[in-house]
């Protein structure tokens, strides 16, 4: 059975332009996002992960440009006829009234801010649901506190009064999914959702957003640089590094066969209760400056395997097998063989046989 592509993004490539010069946030990435899965997009601060999405939502800050590349989102449109537009040829008041909020949604990072501390709870609930479907203050009041009771707030009626100030954390980030929620998108896109929250909370929040994917056969795009919150939720995988993806696949491919030194660091920083060692691993170095010119593969300085060649191209994608795709020069026929440290190895078969995979 053919896959539906909802989101095809294909070499897209966006900059800034700052104080110190312009800025190479995003350097050609091509990503596919299918009917009611979940991808996710993980890597450093600053690899050019949510820059990615506010690209697909059209909120890009004012310094920011698209330097080439196309995000082609395939969807059905009020007649039911289904439709595919470059989102990024749509003006900012097409993306308003058309897509975002409507057929794309986002939960971001931190509810404080995303909520407006001076309205309250039911207004902004109801506010997208009357601009773009007109609903009638009633109907729109009414269908608000279904979405509270959905996404599990207790006494929604009464909360519809609250300001977000009066709420708790995990409160206010389950309004902000009600929000989002409130015009049933396509497409939901979490950035960060769960990092101010506790991990009782981040578990209750992380099934919520899954139950109301199965439920609505909705795509969902994950933010984060938690592997463990991955590992829960993703179908598909993408490492992002320096505004490259450097190593993308299933979860399976990725997680448990990771070809990628960046994807090994990562994988080998994630807490481990079972550890002998005393201190968390850390990949050596920091991330690289894009508002200086990238000569070779941009991780080369702090991999420990890097080769001669890394200081000089830059790798292209390579064929892992499947879908799993590596921007790695040891991928190369004439590289040497370069194996994974042992000590995650040994994480990974652990991690396997309680996936019940060996």
């Amino acid at each position: 059975m053919t896959k539906e592509n909802v989101l095809k993004i294909r070499d897209l490539s966006i900059s800034f332009k700052t104080d110190s010069g312009v800025v190479d946030a995003i350097r050609g990435i091509r990503l596919d996002l299918f009917r009611g899965e979940t991808l996710a997009i993980v890597g450093e601060s600053g690899s050019g992960k949510s820059v990615t999405t506010k690209a697909i939502m059209g909120i890009l800050s004012g310094n920011g440009f698209v330097n080439g590349g196309q995000i082609i989102y395939t969807y059905k449109d009020d007649n039911n006829e289904e439709c595919s537009e470059d989102l990024l040829s749509l003006t900012r008041a097409e993306m308003s009234n058309k897509i975002r909020g409507k057929r794309i949604a986002m939960v971001f990072q931190d509810p404080m801010t995303s909520l407006n501390p001076t309205m309250t709870i039911g207004k902004q609930v109801m506010e997208a649901m009357i601009y773009h479907y007109k609903y009638s203050k009633k109907d729109a009041y009414q269908r608000a506190i279904e979405l509270l009771e959905r996404v599990g707030i207790v006494d929604a009626e009464k909360r519809m009064k609250n300001y977000p100030h009066q709420l708790s954390g995990g409160m206010r980030q389950r309004v902000v999914i009600a929000i989002a929620l409130s015009c049933d998108p396509d497409v939901l896109i979490c950035d960060e959702p769960t990092t101010a929250l506790d991990v009782t909370i981040q578990a209750k929040i992380l099934e919520l957003i899954q139950d109301i994917q199965k439920e609505k056969n909705l795509s969902v795009i994950y933010i984060t640089h938690d592997l463990g919150v991955v590992a829960k939720v993703a179908d598909y995988v993408a490492v992002m590094y320096a505004g490259r993806i450097v190593e993308k696949g299933t979860i399976d491919e990725v997680f448990y066969d990771p070809r990628h030194p960046y994807t090994w660091g990562l994988l080998s920083a994630m807490p481990d209760i079972d550890t002998n060692n005393d201190e968390l691993y850390a990949i050596p170095g920091t991330p690289p400056n894009l508002s200086k010119p990238i000569v070779g593969d941009a991780f080369a300085p702090r991999n420990e395997f890097a080769l001669n060649i890394d200081f000089r191209l830059e790798p292209p994608l390579f064929n892992a097998g499947g879908n799993h795709r590596v921007a790695t020069w040891l991928m190369h026929e004439n590289a040497p063989k370069v194996e994974m440290p042992r000590s995650l190895q040994k994480r990974l078969e652990k991690m396997k046989r309680e996936a019940g995979m060996l």
